[in-house]
């Protein structure tokens, strides 16, 4: 769905918002992109708090309708594609799996593609994102995607120049090749300033259920901030485009970035409630004399709670 555009504001470029670089927070310093001091807008004063009450009351409410949403999409035989980037530790993985908490597994799926094989390598590369896509119904949430090769592949050097110019000429086509084919596409980038991501990276170091997220990939980027600063703004001019706009999502706050995700996911595909009638148990099966086997006969796990 394209953004509405506001009466009398000049039409934007083909090459997408950014032909100026466009700094996540704290990323880049101001005076590097324009001598004259920025004033702060209202979007960049503090906000307040978002209890934990207040967070799970919102996200209740939400979960009812992402199941509205999702038996329209399966009703209505929709195909959805969800693209979730951004930073390492920027809280992609943390808003996916709240989307798909609710959802049912059989017609919605993560697509989170570990790195490529040594066949995968000398395949087309859109290839082995192409067999994941959604058929009638479903709905696919891309943790990572295609853009890998605009952000690490480039960063890291794991591409050659020569990939990642064609990768900037051939995305857009691809992207408006799934939309003429009836993919509804969204792509979400998630914006985290150096010193958030810093404190989860050492929240991560602490936390033994966290270590693995993170990564010598992870611990090499955050050492690169700038060189994926430059690469994200180069993605966005060439791949932010009417037809699969980016939409960015200010992270800092977990909370508030999970609810105003979905929030905004709902609102890209108009849906009504197909909430059945209630449903109306029939009563069990009259007992015809069966015996059970001695519970003695089947073994149980240990029960030490």
């Amino acid at each position: 769905m394209a953004k509405s555009k506001p009466q009398g504001e000049k039409s934007r470029p083909t090459v997408g918002r950014n032909r100026r670089p466009e700094r996540d927070a704290l990323d880049i310093p101001a005076a590097a992109l324009d001598a004259r001091p920025a004033t702060p807008g209202p979007e960049a004063r503090p906000t307040p708090g978002l209890s934990t009450k207040q967070y799970e009351a919102e996200l209740r409410r939400l979960d009812v309708e992402l199941v509205k949403w999702e038996e329209w999409i399966k009703a209505r035989g929709l195909k959805v594609v969800v693209i979730f980037e951004g930073r390492d530790a920027a809280g992609k993985g943390g808003a996916i799996k709240r989307i798909m908490e609710p959802l049912n597994p059989r017609f919605a799926r993560v697509a989170a593609l570990p790195a490529p094989t040594e066949r995968e390598r000398t395949q087309w590369y859109f290839q082995r994102y192409v067999v994941h896509l959604p058929a009638a119904g479903e709905i696919v949430l891309f943790d990572r995607s295609w853009y890998n090769r605009a952000g690490v592949e480039r960063v890291m050097g794991f591409c050659t120049e020569d990939e990642y110019q064609e990768f900037l000429r051939s995305c857009p086509e691809f992207e408006r090749m799934l939309v003429r084919s009836g993919i509804i596409l969204i792509k979400y980038w998630f914006s985290v300033s150096d010193a958030e991501q810093e404190r989860r990276f050492q929240d991560r170091l602490s936390d033994p259920t966290k270590r693995w997220k993170l990564s010598p990939m992870d611990v090499e980027s955050r050492a690169r901030w700038l060189d994926y600063s430059k690469a994200k703004d180069e993605m966005f001019a060439h791949t932010d485009f009417k037809q699969a706009p980016w939409w960015v999502v200010r992270s800092d706050d977990k909370k508030r970035a999970r609810l105003n995700v979905i929030t905004h996911l709902l609102s890209q595909i108009p849906y009504e409630d197909l909430t059945p009638e209630p449903i109306v148990l029939p009563p069990r099966q009259k007992d015809t004399g069966y015996v059970r086997p001695p519970m003695s006969d089947q073994t149980f796990i240990p029960e030490p709670f």
